[in-house]
Parts: structure tokens; C-alpha cells; sequence
């Protein structure tokens, strides 16, 4: 597997576009809009939040009943969520908008939106951004990057990724791009996620690869232990790398299923490192668990405390709360027999072990908690099983943010 430059464009046949349509913010991109030359095979998860947005219930629907998609649209600023019967109609109308323009059925247009609970949609504004939207489509990297752009709200950067690898004698790439910062603890993906890949697999195994890929990426990430009204992560795969269409769980779907790991994860990261105020990414990795998933339950529990993230921003070795945090997980250990260690460029530090702390330097452990990243190992000592979570430190700006986020 090769990384390489670009996002969503990166793989062959797709084409995307940012543009300005002033859905609700002024003088930025905010709609954007992913295209492939020939139909795709679909995949996606969504919220499990029992409060769905418009568009999560559009491409639900669509991904799992017709299981094919060729375009998204995507805006920013207005989440079109909790907007009755008008957001669902807004939603086809969008659709069929873009299916007239780019000549495809209404119901290959997969919809996105993120941005403040409540609204409705300005359609004159969507179907506006739409006719600028696909004359301006391009497989260039500079268009993805515009994509990756127009789809943030408070994040503070673009996050966009693309890997390459061999299959069946043919060049394969998944790229992909995401956006999200706050409302961040997802339950099966982020807040808005979009691979796209010129792999030709077979829709069972997509789907399988997606499903499975979810809960150790962007499941693995919290900023703030509220779980989005959108949240959507879709997968597309065109088939015009040309490769064998893959139809069973051979050496080709191993390698497509580590490079969508690799996206993933690192979107993921991306998003979790950039949480609202955030100075630095948080990692948890716990190691040597009896099950798969108490070791996430565990890794989560401790990115997700409020004490521990704001120990994390103030730098300061407060191991207690990790402890604390790791105990109210739910899952039963005997804290006599695990050890917990401090990590980040600027070295390691074991601080717990055998129920107590040893005898550390606090001035060193200061120095490695001062980093953008900070690791925290927590080892079980109860089995081989293992999982890393990914959070970010609790800061003041994270209040400033969200105190007044609907102005």
C-alpha cells in the first residue's frame, strides 16, 4: 500500500466541486458535491441516534434498498435535521435538482448536510449552488481539496487522505475526505465521512468491509460525547480500476479492506485531534483485555472523561482520573495488576503499577503530556485483546465555540 496526494479524486472516474452558495454562512465555501462517471456500488452507516437528520434517512433508504449511487450533494451551515415532512421533500428536491443537471436518476443523488439543528434549507440557494457546482467538477486535486473545504463548519482545517495498492494486476485507490470538530462521540461514524474507490468488489463484500471497518475507526473517536443527528459515512466504488471484480475474501479483498482501515483511521484521527478548541489529540490504547470489546468499551471510557481531557490540556499527570474513568467503564478488572503509561515524541514514562504510582519524574511526565499528541497505555494484564480510541484535550475555546454556535 502506497500513500499518496488527494481525497475523494484520487480514484479513477471521480470528479467533485466546492463552491459558494451562502446556505448560511458568507464569503466561504459551503456546498460541495462528489461525482462518478459510471454508477456505484454504495455502502454507508449512519447515527444511531434515534433523532435523524432529512438526509440520513434519504441515503439510508437508498443505500439500503437500492444499494447504487453516483453523485452527493453536500452542504454546510443548516443540518436540515428535526425539519418534518418539508426537510424530506427538500431532500428529494436536491436530488432530483442535481439528477436533471448531471442527466441520472434522482435517486442515484446520495444528500449531506451538517450545521445547526432546526433550520430549513434555503432551496433557492441549494439548486443555485448545484448549477455551479457540476460545470466546476474535476478529478484534479485542487477540486477535491475545494470539496473537502466546503463540507467543514467549525473545523479548522480540510481532512482528506488517499492510499493506493495492487489488485489483479490493476492499480487500486480509495481516497477519502470528512469533515467534523464538535458533536463528535459517534456511535457508527462521524458526523460527515465520504470514501470513494475505483475498486471493482463485489456489493456483499463492500458492505462487509464497511460494516466491519466502522466500530475500530470511526467508532474509536469522541470530542465530546454527543452523538450527531447526521452523522453518515458512505463508501462508493465505481469498478473502473479494471481489476477482477473481487467476490471473495482473497489476498485482493485483504489489501482493499487494509487500505479502507488506513483512510478511515485516519480520518478519523483528523477529527478527533481537531475537536472543538482542542490543543491536542488524545490516545488511548488499551492492551492485554479478556474481549475485543471490553478493550474498547475501556479505551473509550477514558477519552470520553470530561476530568481526564481537561488533565490532558493542563498537562498534568492525573492519573487518578484515568484510573477513575477505566473502573466506571462498566467492564470488571482488578486494579492491582494493570500499569498505565504516559506517551508522546517526547518520550515514555510508566506511572501505575501494582495498585500504586511508582516513582516518577513529574517534570518529565509535564514534558511528554506537552505535546500535540499525547498516548496513554493502559495494560490490562487479563488477556491478548486490544483497542486504541482517539479524543482530544477540553479546553476554554470549546465553550466559547459551542455558547453561541447558532449566531
Amino acid at each position: 500500500m502506497k500513500i499518496i496526494e488527494g481525497g475523494v479524486t484520487a480514484a479513477k472516474g471521480f470528479k467533485a466541486a466546492g463552491t459558494e452558495a451562502a446556505i448560511k454562512y458568507q464569503n466561504r465555501k459551503d456546498m460541495a458535491m462528489i461525482y462518478s462517471e459510471v454508477p456505484c456500488k454504495a455502502a454507508g452507516t449512519f447515527t444511531t441516534n434515534v433523532v435523524k437528520a432529512a438526509p440520513v434517512i434519504w441515503d439510508r433508504d437508498i443505500v439500503r434498498g437500492k444499494g447504487t449511487a453516483q453523485a452527493v450533494v453536500v452542504n454546510s451551515g443548516i443540518a436540515n435535521a428535526c425539519t418534518g415532512d418539508e426537510g424530506m421533500a427538500y431532500c428529494r428536491e436536491t436530488a432530483e435538482t442535481a439528477g436533471k443537471i448531471l442527466n441520472i436518476p434522482y435517486d442515484s443523488v446520495l444528500v449531506g448536510s451538517t450545521g445547526v439543528i432546526g433550520m430549513q434549507l434555503k432551496m433557492d440557494r441549494i439548486k443555485a449552488g448545484i448549477e455551479k457546482l457540476v460545470p466546476a467538477l474535476d478529478d484534479s486535486l485542487q477540486a477535491g481539496t475545494e470539496a473537502a473545504e466546503a463540507i467543514m463548519t467549525t473545523d479548522t482545517h480540510s481532512k482528506q487522505v488517499a492510499v493506493s495498492f495492487e489488485a489483479g494486476g490493476k492499480t487500486v485507490t480509495v481516497g477519502g475526505m470528512a469533515k467534523g470538530s464538535g458533536m463528535i462521540h459517534p456511535n457508527m461514524c462521524t458526523m460527515l465521512a465520504y470514501v470513494t474507490t475505483d475498486m471493482n468488489i463485489s456489493a456483499e463484500l463492500l458492505r462487509e468491509a464497511v460494516s466491519g471497518d466502522i466500530p475500530d475507526t470511526f467508532n474509536m473517536i469522541s470530542v465530546d460525547g454527543d452523538t450527531s443527528t447526521n452523522d453518515t459515512f458512505l463508501c462508493l466504488a465505481n469498478g473502473m480500476a479494471g481489476n477482477p471484480e473481487v467476490t471473495e475474501k482473497n489476498e485482493d479483498y485483504e489489501a482493499f479492506r487494509k487500505a479502507l482501515n488506513y483512510v478511515n483511521t485516519t480520518l478519523a484521527k483528523a477529527m478527533a485531534g481537531d475537536g472543538e478548541g482542542a490543543t491536542a489529540l488524545f490516545e488511548v490504547e488499551v492492551i492485554n483485555a479478556d474481549t475485543k470489546e471490553h478493550a474498547r468499551i475501556l479505551a473509550k471510557s477514558v477519552i470520553t472523561s470530561s476530568l481526564t481531557k481537561a488533565a490532558i490540556y493542563g498537562h498534568d499527570a492525573n492519573w487518578g482520573r484515568i484510573l477513575c474513568a477505566l473502573g466506571y467503564s462498566g467492564v470488571t478488572f482488578d486494579p492491582d495488576h494493570i500499569e498505565l503509561w504516559f506517551g508522546s515524541d517526547a518520550g515514555r514514562i510508566l506511572i501505575f503499577k501494582n495498585g500504586k504510582a511508582v516513582d516518577y519524574s513529574e517534570e518529565e511526565a509535564t514534558k511528554i503530556l506537552s505535546e500535540k499528541t499525547v498516548h496513554v497505555t493502559a495494560d490490562m494484564k487479563m488477556g491478548d485483546a486490544s483497542a486504541t480510541a482517539w479524543g482530544c484535550d477540553l479546553t476554554y475555546d470549546y465553550i466559547k465555540i459551542n455558547a453561541d454556535y447558532r449566531s
